[in-house]
Parts: structure tokens; sequence; C-alpha cells
């Protein structure tokens, strides 16, 4: 997909446009399961809060993936997108007992993370198959808003409150087929997500009939240019082993289960603008596009840094910009960055846009949720419509008749 195929994509449909280009999907899921090719039963579930869109959804499915789900609307759009019950899990937080039984109804893979709902759920249902989400107090990554393993998490049952499981097993006598745990996104040091793993093996030594062992993800991905990233290599290499030791050690074959999200999705998506005004201040100079944190909040909410390129004008000199958005707040995207000289009209690419962006999409400020294209054999493909006036108003209800002026 070139920058030629990207201005005629926003010729096409408009900007701002979200575009992912499926081949990157395919190969950065083919990476995940080469790396743990000696694993027998390796078992991937895209986490679809990373990006919903029903047709990268079905897209994953023709690679084989099954879904990590955290809501009921998610389960069903998997089984929407054609996936059996049974290649989705559904880890929620906070939710009521009332959600988690609809979905055990639906077929899918319980896992629950916390002790009063398990006691609940296990007395109500002790034949429905459950996996156990456990909080190792292990921190693999950096940023503490998406580090989820710390000891104050709400995430999680805490690894110290084991033997207040164990108890409420035994006394409801309930089927628990897996233990899971997530650490958090942006994992930078190996050997402390495989320390975090041996937390998960000893615990899952006091369970004698499950079916898989799920280490989460959080795979940090590259941003820019020399960024660190994790690497899966060295990963597969150090876990497979540990894994298959652990299979033998247990008595039965279990399967490796992740969650990758942003490590399948983030590079494969460029989110594309139209720069509408050049303004110049006396300290900065501002390019103004036609998008703000209604359509792409993690510079805003995250501090993430995604390259910006000029696609229109990729060979200019480059001069530094402060590039901001059109919403009625703060929504800087990026400041004083080096890009090619920009121009009004010009269309700028973000980068890495695939994670977490349309998914955190908002209607803040009445303005209308991009458009989606993916990129699919040499085509571009609508997959999402561009929002419109009506749309905006189809759920509300006035209270006075509305009269045309």
């Amino acid at each position: 997909m070139t920058n030629k195929d990207l201005l005629n994509i926003a010729t096409q449909h408009g900007s701002p446009v979200y575009v992912y280009n499926s081949e990157v999907i395919t190969n950065q899921y083919k990476r995940l399961t080469d790396a743990f090719k000696n694993i027998e039963q390796l078992r991937l579930n895209y986490a679809v809060k990373a990006l919903n869109n029903i047709s990268v959804l079905q897209h994953l499915r023709s690679l084989g993936s099954g879904l990590d789900t955290v809501s009921i609307q998610e389960v069903k759009l998997g089984l929407l997108a054609g996936y059996t019950p049974e290649k989705i899990i559904y880890t929620p937080n906070g939710v009521s007992l009332q959600e988690i039984e609809h979905a055990a109804a639906m077929g899918v893979q319980i896992n629950i993370d916390n002790l009063s709902i398990l006691e609940q759920f296990g007395t109500k249902h002790p034949s429905v198959p459950v996996c156990i989400r456990i909080n190792p107090h292990v921190m693999a990554g950096g940023n503490a808003n998406i580090s989820v393993g710390h000891i104050d998490s709400k995430f999680g049952i805490s690894i110290h409150q084991l033997p207040h499981i164990l108890r409420i097993v035994q006394n409801t006598g309930m089927n628990i087929n897996g233990i899971h745990m997530h650490t958090g996104s942006d994992i930078l040091d190996i050997d402390v997500f495989i320390y975090a793993t041996e937390i998960l093996f000893e615990t899952a030594q006091k369970f004698k009939n499950l079916e898989f062992i799920d280490f989460g993800s959080g795979f940090k991905v590259p941003y820019k240019d020399g960024d660190i990233e994790t690497d899966i290599e060295e990963l597969g290499k150090k876990l497979t082993i540990r894994f298959n030791d652990f299979q033998k050690q247990y008595g039965k074959p279990l399967t490796l289960a992740f969650e990758p999200g942003k490590f399948l999705v983030s590079a494969a998506g460029k989110f594309l603008v139209n720069v509408n005004v050049i303004k110049q201040t006396t300290s900065t100079v501002f390019a103004q596009v036609d998008s703000g944190f209604n359509h792409f909040i993690r510079p805003m909410l995250y501090g993430s840094q995604h390259e910006i390129e000029n696609i229109s004008n990729p060979k200019g000199k480059q001069r530094f910009y402060s590039v901001v958005g059109y919403i009625c707040e703060t929504d800087t995207f990026a400041t004083n960055r080096r890009i090619n000289e920009i121009s009004e009209g010009d269309v700028l690419a973000f980068k890495n846009a695939g994670a977490y962006c349309f998914t955190m999409a908002s209607n803040y400020n009445s303005r209308y949720r991009p458009a989606e294209v993916m990129w699919k054999d040499g085509k571009a493909h609508l997959i999402r419509k561009r929002e419109t006036f009506d749309d905006l108003i189809v759920n509300q209800i006035p209270l006075e008749s509305l009269v045309e002026a």
C-alpha cells in the first residue's frame, strides 16, 4: 500500500479516515505463531477491544484466531463475525453476575476475576467451565495506565488470595478449566514476564483438570524508528521450553493461550487527516487538521507518540510543526515535530493507528466518527461508513416536536 493508494483512499472516501492493511495483520499473526511453533496446542485469542470492526474480526478468523472479549457486546460481535462460541473467551471486569450468566448461556469460555462473582457463579452453575484470572503483582510494562498486574490494580484476583479461591472451588464443586493472567501492555523485560509465568505455573498446579493456561499479552510494538519492542522470538524460545516442561510435570497436554491485540493490528493502521489551516504564532507553526481527540485520543490520553507523515509532500524540506485538531479543547497530536513541509490541503498519515484508535472514538463536539477502509488483495474496501447527522440523533427523543424553520 503506497502513498498514492492512501491519497486515492482519502480522495474517494474523504477524511478523516482509518485505513487497515490486512497483509500487515497476517504477517504479525504469522510472526507470533512462528515464535511458538514448537508448542503443540497454541491458541491466539485476538483482543477485540483493540479494533472491533467485523471485517477485521473476519480476517483474523480466516487466519485461525480465536477472540478475547471484555463485554457482552463484543461477544455478540464475535458471533456475528462467524466465530463459534468455543473460540471466544469472555474476560470482563466489574460486570454483573447477570451479564456473565448471559455470556455463559451463549456457550463462550468464562473468565472470572473476582472472588465474589466466582463464588456466586460457582454456586449457581458448578458444571460450567470457568477460567480464573490471577493478578501476579508483576508489572512487565512501563506506563501505569496500561500496566494492570500491579498490587493496586482492579484486575484479577490477587495471587495472595489463592487460599480463598481454592476454598470457593472446593465448596462449590465448580469446574475450573483455565488459569489466566495479564500484566498489562508494553512488555519491556522478557525475564520479568517469564517470572510472572512461573507464578502462574505454580498456581496451575493447584488445579487438576485444566485445559489451558492463558498468559495474556501486552507485547510492545515500536512507534518510531529505533523504538524498543517486545522480542517475540526470544519470548517464544524461553516460554516454549518452560511450558513444555510444565506439561510433563502436570501430567496432561495443555493449550498455551495468548490474547494479542495491539501486536496484531497497531502497525496495520493509518489514520488520514486533511490539513485545514497553517497557523503561525509568535513561537509555533500549527498544522490544524480535520480531526481531534474525538477520533484519535491516544496522544492526549496516554502521551503516546505516533509518527506523522505528510504523504502529499513526502520529499519536502522538513520543518517543525505542532499538529493540532479542530475540537474546542486542547487536542495536540504532536508538538514541534519535524515533518516534511505542510501546506493547507495536504493529507497527513498517522502511523500505528490500528489499535485503540477508532474503538476509542466519540462524537464529542457533535462531530461524526470517521469511515474505515481495509486494504486487501491490492484494493481498498470500505468497511464502515462515515457517520451522518442522522446517526447523531437516531436515539434522541425530543420533548417537543421538531418544527422546520
